[in-house]
């Protein structure tokens, strides 16, 4: 209950048996310096008026210790009534009464509280927010108006003001309150971040005018900043919000100074320096800045060893830097510390497909599957998995799935990337029609898509259909992608499947000279070509080569003459 520490002090002479007495003295309450706390009652020279409040208050302690909170209420209801100065209390007592829904009572003691000559702001604010929610708007106006006159640099005037104009669809007025508010020459740090709360408010209610209100906030929130608060709390608070209004670098100074000074402030306590550390990597992820984010990352594993998110972001960095590898190490130990972080699954998936581990892919999705709706991700990773295995009919069926469910839930998944790797399934299963008919779903939805272009035509070449058109989409893919070698031997290709070696050898040869390492499939069409120009020495010489470098019985039948 409010200041229980009244009760062991005023009241133990009443605890102690002197209950009904009449003639019970009764002890003033203990000193603001006694007790480190604001009194609950001050003594007056109406010693009668001040008894009786202490009587109501001590029943009301009383009964609370019962357990009887409706008595309890009453009395101090009682007691504040007798006592209208002790503003704390009426304070108290009236947030209890709207909080059990009964503004009448508290309308009752504010009211009472409001007429003292030296009634404050607060109490005029705690009266209009009661009128309402008594419906009674222009009583609620005017009292907000006398809450700000009388406090102006407490932002509760202003607050209740703002909402009760926006409830009434004053929204002109509304603002203007804000910008009064804004204008208040000694706000603190907390009046200004509460009303930047305000100003953010006011931008959901009116959308058309969030750029305007997000200038506004920024605007308090760096008078805030500039006061410099030491409170560690309000420090945390504005640079939470000034990160998410986009003033990342002001927001990770403060993180970083607050970093600095944890020693020395009560707000040290465990897990904040990690959470800290955590803001940061995250504001130097999305920023571009990776070599600080680790860092930071680092930095919040060695503060907290067992914090999922730290090992989440390592495992992306670690894909994004081109170590499948590690990034499966980091995303396993994100799943054992947090199995209901479901993106880890699939990342930790797509790793293991480029380690080319597929099975262990497969075991992680169903994992996934298991405690996790069917979604699209889930279907189209399934899908190259089994891909990665060779088992095309069932990554086709996968990528069925994956397709059925994106264009119930969100088409914008069907990407020229999805049909590509669809159209290469049916390829490998040996349905080229199918496999055309993605490659060019493909193509629709990004007419320069290299690999895609590269794909269909040399497939189109390889089973000699459709050649003017196939050596029309290998010349495309090579314009994107000149230094390509797959694209200069699928254009040599298609040029040799058009009766023209000559023209074909010279894109062979580029191939083979911008081959990162020699490629079997290179060398058994230039074989080819060599011997399509009456050239079976260098024929036979490129056949070799590509058989000493895999395995491969028709090349093998070309190198024996056969």
């Amino acid at each position: 209950m409010y200041k229980r520490y009244f009760l062991f002090g005023t009241f133990v002479g009443i605890l102690a048996g002197s209950v009904g007495c009449k003639t019970a003295t009764v002890k003033p309450p203990a000193t603001h310096a006694e007790t480190g706390a604001e009194p609950v009652l001050q003594t007056r020279p109406d010693e009668e008026k001040v008894a009786q409040g202490h009587a109501h208050y001590a029943a009301g302690v009383i009964a609370e210790i019962q357990g009887d909170e409706s008595a309890a209420l009453e009395e101090y209801y009682k007691a504040a009534l007798a006592d209208p100065e002790n503003e704390s209390l009426t304070l108290d007592v009236s947030r209890r009464f709207i909080q059990r829904k009964q503004p009448e009572k508290a309308l009752e003691l504010l009211k009472s509280a409001a007429a003292q000559p030296k009634a404050s702001g607060l109490i005029l604010a705690r009266l209009g927010l009661t009128y309402a929610q008594l419906g009674k708007t222009e009583q609620a106006i005017a009292a907000d108006r006398a809450a700000i006159k009388r406090s102006p640099e407490a932002l509760a005037g202003y607050q209740n003001l703002f909402v009760t104009l926006v409830q009434a669809k004053q929204e002109v007025e509304a603002l203007k309150v804000l910008d009064e508010a804004g204008r208040q020459p000694h706000a603190d740090a907390e009046f200004l971040l509460g009303l930047a709360e305000l100003y953010e408010n006011f931008s959901v209610q009116s959308p058309g005018q969030k750029e305007k209100m997000k200038e506004r906030q920024l605007q308090v929130l760096r008078r805030a900043d500039q006061l410099n608060p030491p409170e560690p709390t309000l420090r945390l608070r504005l640079a939470d919000s000034l990160n998410l209004l986009g003033d990342w670098q002001k927001a990770a100074r403060i993180y970083e100074k607050l970093l600095n000074s944890l020693g020395e402030l009560p707000l040290h306590r465990e897990g904040v320096r990690a959470m800290i550390h955590a803001k940061l990597a995250d504001i130097y992820r999305l920023h571009d800045n990776p070599k600080r984010a680790r860092e930071e990352i680092e930095a919040l594993i060695h503060e907290d060893k067992t914090n999922p998110q730290a090992y989440y972001w390592l495992g992306q960095f670690a894909l994004d830097e081109g170590k499948p590898g590690e990034a499966a190490e980091h995303f396993s130990k994100t799943i054992l510390l947090r199995p209901d972080l479901e993106p880890a699954y699939y990342d930790l998936a797509i790793s293991l497909i480029e380690t080319n581990q597929p099975a262990r892919a497969l075991e992680t999705l169903e994992k996934a599957r298991k405690r996790f709706a069917q979604n699209f991700v889930l279907e189209f990773l399934t899908g190259m998995a089994f891909g990665a295995q060779k088992a095309y009919g069932q990554a086709i069926e996968h990528y069925t799935a994956a397709e059925v469910v994106a264009k119930a839930t969100d088409p914008k998944r069907l990407d020229y990337k999805f049909y590509y790797q669809f159209g290469a399934a049916c390829e490998r299963k040996g349905d080229y029609e199918q496999a055309a008919t993605y490659f060019e779903k493909s193509l629709q939805l990004k007419p320069d898509y290299a690999e895609a272009l590269n794909y269909l035509g040399y497939m189109w070449a390889e089973h000699g259909v459709k050649l003017d058109k196939a050596r029309t989409m290998i010349e495309k893919a090579v314009k994107l992608e000149p230094k390509n070698p797959a694209y200069l031997d699928s254009l040599g290709w298609v040029l040799y499947k058009l009766n023209q070696p000559k023209e074909a050898l010279a894109n062979l040869l580029k191939a083979v000279q911008l081959s990162d390492s020699p490629d079997p499939t290179i060398f058994d069409h230039l074989g080819d070509i060599y011997a399509a120009l009456k050239e079976p020495d260098k024929a036979h010489e490129a056949w070799r080569k590509s058989l000493s470098l895999e395995p491969n019985d028709e090349v093998k039948k070309k190198v024996d003459g056969k």
